[in-house]
């Protein structure tokens, strides 16, 4: 009975050493696991541009109007379609281009329209000169709800400067990009046409973006893989006006599409 005793007492310590030593290995674990995604943030920031136009007779010259971010051979920037001007004011010499560094010290390059998705609501930039630090492009069909993210781009835009802004965010749902309306009343020539194409899915995602995020690549925190961008318009009167009126909800459209329109040879 000693015996016994004495086996269960062991057994029990062991048992309390076991639950000490897994407390203080998370404990050791957490600081490293933010140090790592530091260091993600850090090198994901090199890629993410602004998008907008340079005029220099206007004020401020430069005008934001997106996020975008490098891929490929570092002359390939990814954006949003809608954030690409229409028309040009070429009389005056405005030029589309991106915006690279931090703050106030930034620098306007000139960029060209090399590919256009207006479906998935996507624009392939490209630029000349010196490569920017690329980011991968990761197989966003292998990618499961639950999954955490992180996006990076300018909330803000150029209010105050050019400052990265990260947020995470928790892939909520894998969603069609627009559900039919339940009566007649809710259709628009928008949803109409948005219905005549052939659906396809969108990540929904519980973390908040803003009209400057627009463009922001959605990426793995541990890796900086991109599996997505953050859209805003595409859904907007689709779905729910999840970023001009921020509700906790944003969406991205899966890098498939991304690659897709990278392996087009044309526009």
């Amino acid at each position: 009975m000693i015996a016994r005793n004495r086996i269960y007492r062991n057994a029990l310590t062991l048992r309390w050493a076991a639950l000490l030593l897994g407390g203080l290995l998370c404990v050791a674990q957490t600081p490293a696991r933010a140090a790592d995604f530091s260091k993600t943030i850090a090198t994901v920031k090199q890629s993410v541009v602004g998008v907008g136009t340079h005029q220099r007779t206007r004020s401020p010259a430069i005008r934001f109007v997106a996020t975008g971010f490098a891929v490929g051979d570092g002359l390939s920037v990814i954006t949003n379609a809608h954030s690409i001007p229409d028309v040009l004011d070429t009389t005056n010499l405005e030029t589309l281009g991106i915006v690279v560094g931090s703050g106030n010290q930034v620098q306007f390059r000139a960029a060209t329209l090399a590919g256009l998705d207006k479906e998935h609501d996507l624009a392939h930039l490209r630029i000349s000169g010196a490569p920017l630090p690329v980011l991968a492009v990761g197989d966003s069909a292998t990618v499961l709800e639950g999954r955490d993210f992180a996006f990076t781009g300018f909330p803000l835009g150029m209010l105050l400067g050019l400052h990265h802004a990260t947020h995470r965010a928790m892939l909520s749902a894998i969603t069609p990009a627009v559900m039919p309306s339940i009566g007649s009343r809710n259709l628009n020539p928008r949803v109409l046409a948005q219905l005549q194409k052939s659906p396809f899915l969108i990540f929904q995602l519980d973390g908040t973006a803003y009209p400057g995020n627009s463009g922001s690549p959605l990426y793995d925190p541990e890796t900086g893989v991109v599996y997505g961008i953050i859209n805003s318009v595409l859904v907007k009167g689709l779905k729910e006006t999840a970023i001009t009126s921020p509700s906790g909800i944003s969406y991205a459209i899966p890098a498939s599409y991304i690659r897709a329109l990278l392996d087009r040879k044309t526009n």
